[in-house]
């Protein structure tokens, strides 16, 4: 596919062409932005043999590509010599114009927006948009891993931001985790040790003003908000944070390693649904 404009009619002859699989890459596009080649894998290529796994996996994505329902970033993940599996994806213009028309079908489709080709985003911010990817990652395989519980909602900025009465609670991510039993609600701050402690700082106590203000967010509730961090030293300094402030914040925030991220939402909510 040529050009800058995807026609509609050219949209509904790809909607014609794509696997299930397809759909789903555009789903968690749609939902984190970008993923690296590695991330596809853990996500959508489990199923194929580990012998194999590269090649359909490339396969697969320089067909969208060539369709312009994805699109390559200019950098790599580790480097050159990361290979494809190093690419780091996002969607293009007939992606979006795809999810544009998986929405206006369903019950609830949002105001058509200006579409632009994509840009590599500095260096910075696409670290932490590939973070809050990897927690979606490991999440989306520790609950599949739990028999019982289902990944029911998973949004990114700024579909998981929240009105606090004056302006707005900008977290990185929001979660839900359900049960037969429980829905559980998370707001996450993905710290990579990019920021200020003060700016760190300033968070905390803007999640802990909208909880005192008896503020409520999605599902009715106020959800717990979870800070990942990069290492244990980072985890020292948020919990001295934590710990200066009043006493309700020990229960409202928990401060985890990005690697134990996931495990520690699905174990924490395994332990509280225990009776």
């Amino acid at each position: 596919m040529s050009g800058q404009r995807v026609s509609a009619g050219q949209v509904e002859r790809l909607a014609g062409l794509l696997s299930d699989r397809d759909w789903r890459i555009i789903t968690d596009l749609r939902r984190v932005r970008v993923l690296a080649g590695r991330q596809l894998d853990r996500l959508h290529f489990t199923d194929v043999a580990a012998s194999a796994r590269d090649r359909v996996r490339r396969r697969t994505m320089s067909r969208l590509r060539d369709w312009r329902v994805v699109a390559t970033l200019e950098r790599r993940v580790g480097g050159e010599r990361a290979g494809s599996a190093g690419l780091i994806f996002t969607l293009d213009s007939a992606g979006h114009r795809l999810v544009e028309r998986q929405q206006a079908a369903s019950s609830e489709p949002r105001p058509a927006t200006r579409i632009r080709r994509p840009r590599t985003p500095r260096p910075l911010f696409l670290a932490h948009a590939l973070a809050v990817s990897q927690l979606f990652v490991d999440l989306t395989a520790a609950v599949c891993a739990t028999p019982g519980l289902v990944l029911e909602r998973f949004a990114t900025e700024p579909d998981c931001w929240w009105p606090d009465g004056s302006g707005w609670l900008k977290p990185d991510a929001y979660l839900a985790i359900t049960s037969t039993e429980f829905v559980d609600h998370l707001w996450v701050e993905v710290d990579r040790a990019t920021e200020s402690v003060p700016t760190l700082r300033g968070k905390l106590h803007t999640y802990l003003g909208f909880l005192n203000r008896g503020g409520l967010g999605p599902g009715g509730v106020m959800p717990r908000v979870a800070v990942s961090v990069p290492d244990e030293a980072r985890a020292a300094v948020i919990r001295r944070e934590v710990d200066r402030l009043p006493d309700v914040a020990g229960e409202l925030f928990s401060v985890v390693r990005c690697d134990m991220a996931a495990a520690a939402i699905v174990g924490g909510l395994l332990s509280e649904s225990t009776p």
